[in-house]
């Protein structure tokens, strides 16, 4: 009440300053009087600090053209607090990861018009989306698929039937991947190969090296451990982050891949036999 009347008190100072209430200064001021009590009383002066910050919520593009599939996988992505995109082959695809910039695909293989292969292709070829991380799924189970969808771009693999709360947690593994890993540094200069932590952006002599995801993560590991033999579980670990619950040619394929983008600065990553890689000095 003390509040209301020191108000009231303040409004009339405010009417005669501004030359009577029908001024248009006075009824702007007098509008604005409850915004203009509360910036007074002390107690409200940190308010703001009040106000919830909005969370940004990851966008998942779903491509597959089984709508028993979509629904299941779509599902449990709501409940783990994902905006869902769906698509339901791959034209559609390709429009709405150039619309709407998803922060990760689930990308089904067997598809119509375009089929699951080339819809990967076609979105590592594209700057603009070729980072964004992909999800095949399929119900090809074969390890000639499996390596032939990681060669062409995909960051991870999963077959069908899948557990959807396996499924989340590569999701979200992937996620935490894209969004910068952690080092001590903001980036790694080694002669021609600089690497920009922060803005997970590579080059090599100036000119920049398109890398997803997963492939910039694998580098980064290789780089802050220069000369130290990273065995092929350890690198399973500490990139998938996983407990050897994919096979350990996963990595041989994205080093393959890794190697062939770097073009010179590639003989710095060397290959132990029998135990897995290092990022040689000399």
């Amino acid at each position: 009440m003390r509040h209301c009347r020191r108000l009231s008190k303040r409004t009339a100072r405010i009417s005669h300053k501004s030359g009577g209430r029908n001024s248009p200064n006075c009824a702007a001021a007098i509008r604005n009087k409850a915004v203009t009590c509360l910036s007074l009383h002390r107690a409200c002066a940190m308010i703001w600090r009040m106000v919830p910050k909005t969370r940004v919520i990851p966008k998942i593009l779903v491509v597959d053209d089984e709508p028993d599939a979509v629904e299941l996988i779509k599902f449990n992505l709501k409940a783990a607090g994902y905006d869902v995109i769906t698509a339901a082959d791959g034209d559609e695809a390709l429009k709405k990861a150039r619309a709407l910039l998803p922060n990760l695909i689930l990308l089904d293989l067997m598809l119509p018009e375009v089929d699951g292969l080339e819809v990967c292709k076609i979105l590592r070829r594209d700057a603009r989306i070729s980072a964004i991380p992909i999800i095949m799924l399929t119900a090809k189970a074969a390890e000639i698929d499996r390596v032939l969808g990681l060669e062409l771009g995909a960051d991870d693999y999963v077959t069908k039937p899948f557990s959807p709360r396996e499924l989340i947690l590569r999701v979200k593994r992937l996620l935490r991947t894209g969004a910068a890993p952690e080092t001590k540094s903001d980036e790694i200069v080694f002669k021609d190969l600089h690497l920009d932590i922060p803005r997970h952006q590579a080059s090599v002599k100036g000119r920049p090296v398109e890398l997803t995801a997963t492939e910039f993560k694998l580098l980064t590991v290789l780089a802050q451990r220069r000369g130290r033999v990273q065995s092929r579980e350890q690198l399973l670990q500490d990139v998938w982050e996983y407990d050897n619950l994919i096979d350990t040619r996963t990595v041989d394929t994205h080093m393959r891949r890794l190697r062939e983008k770097l073009g010179p600065v590639a003989k710095y990553l060397d290959t132990v036999r029998g135990v897995g890689y290092r990022f040689v000095e000399g």
